[in-house]
């Protein structure tokens, strides 16, 4: 298969108008950028430079980032930066239960860095912090965006244990392209760790981006591979360059195309899929909870046309 040239950093892409952003506006917005301020929380939102943060702070809900904001890895895709993280905050949990139980949602989602010099590669925190979420506010739907924990089966069965609603773990791009975008992370481990997710009862969700130099064929192969480890939701997005030092975008996928992996997605066997030039893993995740929400909707969809 012959592979796309890989564009300069220098080069620019000229940004198509359906990528136009909101700005982050209303009273809505401020007050949860109060909140998160006040209780000295990060949030992937801010450090992953989102283009949705405007839309889903303006609506009361926020990706909370666990275990601080420096990462162990260097994904060449993501704007969280890499270092040598702070010790632990064994006081974290605590405090991010209290933030959503101040904001009052009904459904948050909780991520982190990767954090490979822990001995349990921060399970134990994650753990602790669903826990405390549900203990304060037991209505509160969750979705977890895991790492991988290096594929330990001890650390991935504290997630089980804890019983989120939805346990993520993002593949990110395809197989050849994985050690080119990810570095330290392993596309047949993510497979494995959705596929021990899965077998322990959780709904499990994964996310791709495009326009990093995958193929068609890879991107459906990717798909298939995911529904082979019984996954049910996947998130399609548009891979946006952070900064000059990141991958360069390759191209800009139309959103027809993501309209026509949408209907793979549901074509292949997965409960709900989100594909859109401005999809990221977070986005609308409220509606993943809920089984057969997705396909139902897409069944009404085909009857109607």
């Amino acid at each position: 298969m012959q592979e796309l040239p890989i564009v300069p950093a220098e080069q620019h892409i000229k940004k198509p108008n359906w990528l136009r952003v909101k700005l982050p506006i209303g009273e809505s917005y401020k007050h949860v950028r109060g909140l998160v301020d006040k209780h000295k929380l990060h949030t992937i939102c801010e450090s992953g430079n989102c283009p949705n943060m405007g839309e889903c702070w303006g609506e009361g809900t926020a990706t909370f980032m666990i275990l601080g904001n420096i990462c162990t890895r260097s994904c060449q895709f993501c704007a969280v930066a890499t270092g040598r993280p702070k010790p632990v905050e064994w006081d974290e949990p605590q405090r991010v239960a209290e933030a959503i139980f101040l904001m009052k949602v009904k459904h948050a989602v909780l991520t982190s860095v990767d954090r490979d010099e822990l001995p349990d590669g921060g399970s134990i925190i994650w753990s602790n912090t669903i826990k405390a979420i549900k203990a304060l506010t037991p209505d509160t739907t969750l979705e977890t965006l895991i790492p991988d924990f290096r594929g330990i089966t001890e650390q991935i069965e504290r997630i089980i244990e804890a019983a989120p609603e939805v346990v993520s773990h993002n593949m990110e791009t395809v197989e050849r392209n994985t050690k080119r975008v990810r570095v330290q992370a392993k596309y047949r481990r993510s497979l494995d760790v959705l596929e021990t997710l899965k077998k322990g009862g959780m709904r499990t969700k994964t996310g791709i981006m495009l326009g990093i130099g995958e193929e068609k064929d890879e991107v459906i192969q990717t798909m298939k591979d995911l529904v082979n480890v019984g996954c049910d939701v996947i998130t399609i997005g548009q891979y946006l360059q952070p900064t000059k030092k990141h991958l360069p975008v390759q191209r800009f996928v139309h959103p027809d195309e993501f309209a026509e992996l949408r209907t793979i997605g549901y074509e292949l066997g997965f409960d709900y899929v989100e594909s859109g030039p401005l999809v990221r893993s977070s986005y609308h995740s409220e509606k993943h909870v809920i089984q057969g929400w997705g396909r139902n909707k897409y069944l009404e969809e085909l009857a109607l046309k």
